[in-house]
């Protein structure tokens, strides 16, 4: 029997695939700035959008204030090392664990709400984390103006560039994607998709479904603000309208257009997005209206993503095939084990 997938449930030729593309995205580029750049929001995106896959796509508790976590993480950080010198991979984790901390705050009472509530009082928690970057004690935050910060020195070495901030970036993104792969393929993923499916089935079943919301809020929340982080140590500079409403349709759309719940759906949807956000760059004023037609496609057409709608298609493809060689007669009943186990 060939086995092509880990105890985890993740394709090891997937995991192989994704590796090789990462490792040979700055080799085929030449050290081109403008794609490694690219390639960095990328990982960024990856690691945020993982986190809110792991709130809405395992738990089904939906949120449209993550951009919230991605501004926390970014002003906490900058404003723990200009402020007390401290250095930066240090003040990356402190900023994304006291993100963490405001999100299981938020959660334990917005752990009652369902569907638009919950979505309602997230977006209000966005807008007043927007409010208070844009109007800040003693313009701590440099309100309008923006926030300037230091790049990531790690170890003496600092990553100066978008080029050299790659690898940092790739690392990161590994680590926290195989974080989720643990966590979700364990007791509290277990817990999280029983949610999901029926709150009252769940807590019939013994499941503290509070805690376990609050849970996947603190994760998701950390997740999110880890990828702000990186943003601000790498680009050096945030303004308080880089984390409107738009930031948080835009995580959503990518998760929902790759299809959540699952490994690969956050990355395909990440990159799917991403080229296309690219491609209309010099149309920003239409960039909201292609999430809202990406948000439909998904709606009307593709309701598990792009990964679920390339799931079915082999499912088809491989029903049809064995249903053909049933019919041909041509093969043994041993080989159609052997057909039924590769599958």
């Amino acid at each position: 029997m060939i086995m092509n997938k880990t105890k985890l449930g993740v394709n090891r030729n997937s995991v192989f695939i994704l590796l090789a593309i990462a490792v040979l995205i700055p080799i085929v580029s030449g050290g081109n700035e403008y794609i490694s750049s690219v390639s960095c929001f990328l990982l960024m995106y990856i690691i945020a959008v993982s986190g809110i896959d792991i709130l809405f796509g395992y738990c089904g508790q939906i949120s449209m204030g993550h951009a919230a976590f991605y501004a926390i993480g970014a002003y906490v950080s900058a404003l723990l090392h200009n402020i007390l010198n401290i250095p930066v991979i240090f003040t990356m984790f402190i900023a994304s664990a006291f993100a963490a901390v405001v999100g299981a705050i938020l959660a334990y009472p917005a752990s009652k709400l369902l569907f638009h509530f919950l979505s309602l009082a997230t977006m209000s928690f966005g807008e007043i984390v927007y409010q208070v970057a844009m109007n800040s004690p003693n313009r701590i935050t440099g309100n309008a103006v923006g926030l300037f910060t230091e790049k990531l020195t790690l170890f003496g070495f600092r990553f100066g560039n978008f080029r050299t901030f790659y690898f940092f970036a790739l690392a990161c993104a590994i680590i926290f994607v195989t974080l989720k792969v643990f966590l979700v393929s364990g007791k509290t993923g277990r817990a999280f998709m029983a949610i999901r499916e029926n709150t009252h089935a769940a807590a019939g079943m013994g499941i503290n479904v509070r805690a376990y919301k609050v849970k996947a809020f603190t994760v998701s929340a950390f997740y999110t603000a880890f990828a702000g982080a990186m943003y601000m140590h790498i680009v050096g500079f945030v303004y308080p309208e880089m984390f409107i409403q738009k930031q948080s349709v835009l995580f959503i759309t990518m998760l929902l257009f790759g299809g959540s719940g699952n490994f690969l759906g956050p990355i395909i949807g990440s990159a799917s997005v991403m080229v296309v956000t690219e491609s209309i760059r010099s149309l920003r004023e239409f960039q909201m209206i292609t999430y809202g037609v990406l948000l439909l496609i998904v709606i009307i057409a593709l309701p598990g993503g792009l990964y679920g709608a390339v799931q079915d298609l082999i499912s088809n493809m491989r029903h049809k095939y064995g249903k053909n060689s049933n019919n041909g007669g041509g093969s043994s009943s041993e080989e159609s084990d052997v057909v039924q186990m590769k599958g």
